[in-house]
């Protein structure tokens, strides 16, 4: 007689959970109607799996920015300015005169800062291309082995209902 009476105490908190739950459903539902439309639809893409995606996908390629210019700067252009005589690219310059006049000094245009970031995003572009050509490859051999596999169960279900079909209606 006790296991019952529990059993029957916990079906009625079960019961009254799954009332509130729908009752928040609908609360939350209402809330939404509520909402003004670019709240919603901001809210729908924001709640998709590629969203979060391509925000760690940003995160890691800001990252791997950083790296590569820290290789850039500290290593390959030092060594790349050795090579052509002692270069320091961060200091090259070309200083354009104030030719307004109004006492503002002259500017100096650091192209050696410039040429730098291209070569960061050259070599920031060619690892891009790389991954790429490595993901498409693995699609590309991914799909091969479905085809070599054959059809899928699926499609073999619906091979069978179209012969069925056929059959009966020809009757």
């Amino acid at each position: 007689m006790g296991n019952k009476s529990f059993k029957e105490t916990a079906k009625a908190h079960a019961d009254a959970a799954k009332k509130r739950a729908n009752a928040a459903k609908a609360k939350a539902a209402e809330l939404k109607k509520k909402q003004p439309k670019i709240v919603r639809e901001f809210s729908e893409f924001i709640n998709r799996g590629n969203v979060v995606d391509l925000a760690v996908g940003v995160v890691v390629g800001g990252a791997f920015g950083k790296i590569v210019t820290a290789l850039v700067d500290y290593i390959i252009m030092p060594v790349v300015g050795i090579i052509l005589g002692g270069i320091d690219f961060t200091n090259l310059h070309i200083t354009v005169p104030n030719w307004l006049g109004g006492g503002a000094p002259s500017v100096a245009l650091y192209y050696g800062r410039f040429l730098q970031a291209v070569v960061d995003f050259l070599i920031v572009a060619f690892c891009i291309f790389i991954f790429v050509k490595f993901i498409n490859k693995f699609k590309r051999e991914e799909k091969a082995e479905e085809k070599a596999a054959g059809p899928t169960d699926n499609e073999k279900m619906i091979a069978l209902l179209e012969d069925i079909k056929k059959n009966t209606s020809k009757k």
